[in-house]
Parts: C-alpha cells; structure tokens; sequence
C-alpha cells in the first residue's frame, strides 16, 4: 500500500477552501479530471457523510463515498469501486488555518492488486500519477479561490 500526500497553503477562509474541494464537481477546473458528479447526496449535505460521487480521470473512473464529514476541517472517502481495479484504504483532506490562509492536507493509501508487480508499478506510477494529479486540482482550488477580483481601484 502506498500512501501518498499532498500539502498546500491557499490564502483564502477555511470554509471557503473546504466548500470549493468537497464539491467535487469543482475538479474539472483541472485539465487531468474529465467529469465529477454527486451521485448520491450526503446526510447533513450534498456531498457530507454519506455522499456518493463519481470521478472520471485521465487515469482512470472512481465511485466514491464519504465516510467523514466535519466542516471545514475534515472529510474522508473511500473508494468503493473504480477501473482500473485498486485497493484503497484512505483518502482524507484536512483543513488547518493559518496566518497565511488555509493549510489542506490530501492523502490517500492505495495499490494495484497485480500479484508480483503490483507494489512496485504502484510505487513507480501510481504514486507520481496521484501526486500530480492531487497537486494540479489543488492549484485549481488555490486559482479558483484567490484570483483577484474585478473591482475599480478606491480613491
């Protein structure tokens, strides 16, 4: 099993930054995810404990679901099904303020069930595939969340 994490500081409120990437649909501002939807909504929201949703990747199609909701600091998700076919024991976002915005924290544990090679193409290719892809959707968020806005200069 693999574990990999990926760590940002957006300069924008935590619950801002909590909203924008547990709305999964927010993703497709990333050039590598093709399609988000909320299949199924959450307990106390959309996509809260409960929550299932549907990811298509460049790398591949994912069916998650919450498992942990505490907004704006945490949310958990297991992937329930998914192709090509992984082990996933993980993924979980937390969210931290501080003086220079919000901190996420994005991990996951994962592996290819490939008998043999399966730990070391995990290693080799997954880890830096989900590093990247991680990575990329948490520049979406940071863009999306602190673009400057289009108002007239004060005087």
């Amino acid at each position: 099993m693999e574990t990999v994490t990926v760590e940002r500081v957006i300069d924008a409120p935590i619950e801002d930054v909590f909203a924008w990437l547990t709305t999964t649909t927010n993703y497709t501002k990333s050039p590598l995810v093709v399609r988000c939807r909320l299949t199924r909504r959450g307990e106390s929201a959309p996509y809260g404990l409960g929550a299932v949703r549907s990811h298509l990747w460049l790398i591949g199609w994912f069916q998650e679901r919450i498992t942990l909701y505490e907004a704006p600091y945490a949310t958990e998700y297991v992937v329930d099904r998914c192709f090509p076919p992984a082990r996933h024991e993980l993924g979980r976002m937390t969210f931290t303020e501080s003086d220079a915005g919000t901190h996420v924290r994005w991990t996951t544990r994962a592996e290819l069930p490939i008998p043999l090679i399966g730990p070391a193409l995990t290693r080799r290719a997954v880890r830096p595939i989900l590093t990247h892809t991680f990575t990329n959707i948490l520049e979406a968020a940071e863009k999306a969340l602190t673009r400057p806005t289009d108002r007239p200069a004060q005087v």
